[in-house]
């Protein structure tokens, strides 16, 4: 199954190339003052796995890159008008040799991409399960308009922009959209999966070890869709065991007419939490026996971005 020894998580016992190339990418996701959504500080095998590839695939088309500019600036410097020396060849027209150093290092760059992506693409299949001796954790994920809503059906409880999951157990996420399409993403966990209404997408993740990270939709979804980020916390099962209590009893029971209000679009809203949940839902949800939210219509009145409790008060 999907296994990432633990040297792929620590740059230092990476290669020099490897390790340069890090540095870089990391400065590219201006990441700079908090590694909340920082895809090269995984938490968990399949975020390693994901860094890795992408780290790999730049060092691989660095390979061509690298040498394509400085032979363009050689060739400037060369062929200047002041160097009397370079040989004019007015009505040259074609080289064997040069059309195939040419032609054979893109075709070699794409076979090691296609072989680094191919390995990638078996290894780190969302639907494929983690190995481990723990039993996953079920979470079903339903994306709305501008908010996350997450329902543990073993549990009983759900939340809306707040997962908690135990450290070192696997999370088999059910995917859904209460609206229009999403892409739900956690990048210190792993892999981003569509949210697609009508259809349930299937991930499987793991953080190794207690963290507070943040989760976010990457993919335009209107008005709300910069500020639609979710909360992450990976603690000891001990304490994710007495979270569930806590949540069970206090708060609102998440069920058909308090989710309707739920489905409202609203903006920014702060984490909340379900007591108890209707078990047919998510089901409900996904199949659309609940009609989908219109989405992000700002003319619609029924859907004018109010701010909704989970209470399902306005």
């Amino acid at each position: 199954m999907r296994q990432c020894p633990s040297s792929r998580s620590r740059a230092a016992e990476r290669p020099l190339g490897r390790a340069a190339t890090l540095a870089v990418l990391a400065l590219a996701t201006c990441s700079c003052s908090s590694d909340a959504l920082n895809p090269f500080a995984p938490v968990g095998p399949v975020a390693a796995d994901d860094s890795k590839i992408l780290i790999d695939a730049t060092i691989i088309m660095l390979a061509i890159v690298i040498p394509t500019i400085l032979l363009a600036f050689w060739i400037a410097w060369r062929y200047r008008a002041s160097n009397t020396k370079a040989e004019y060849l007015p009505y040259w027209a074609f080289s064997g040799r040069i059309e195939a150093v040419v032609w054979s290092i893109p075709i070699l760059t794409i076979m090691f991409l296609g072989g680094v992506i191919w390995i990638g693409s078996y290894q780190l299949d969302p639907f494929r399960p983690i190995e481990s001796p723990a039993p996953p954790l079920e979470v079903q994920v339903v994306s709305l308009d501008w908010k996350w809503l997450f329902i543990y059906p073993r549990e009983g409880i759900a939340t809306v922009n707040q997962l908690v999951v135990p450290a070192g157990t696997p999370v088999h996420f059910s995917i859904t959209s209460g609206s229009v399409f999403n892409v739900f993403f956690v990048p210190r966990m792993g892999s981003m999966v569509y949210a697609m209404p009508g259809m349930v997408s299937q991930l499987h993740l793991r953080a190794d070890r207690p963290e507070t990270m943040l989760g976010q939709s990457a993919q335009f979804s209107g008005d709300g869709f910069s500020d639609m980020q979710f909360q992450v916390r990976s603690v000891p099962p001990a304490e994710f065991a007495a979270w569930t209590q806590s949540v069970r009893g206090a708060g609102p029971i998440l069920d058909r007419p308090a989710y309707a209000l739920l489905a409202r679009q609203s903006h920014r809203n702060p984490p909340a939490a379900f007591r108890a949940v209707d078990p047919t839902l998510f089901q409900a949800i996904s199949t659309q026996q609940i009609p989908p939210a219109p989405g992000p219509e700002p003319g619609n009145e029924e859907h004018a971005g109010r701010e909704v409790t989970p209470a399902g008060r306005q």
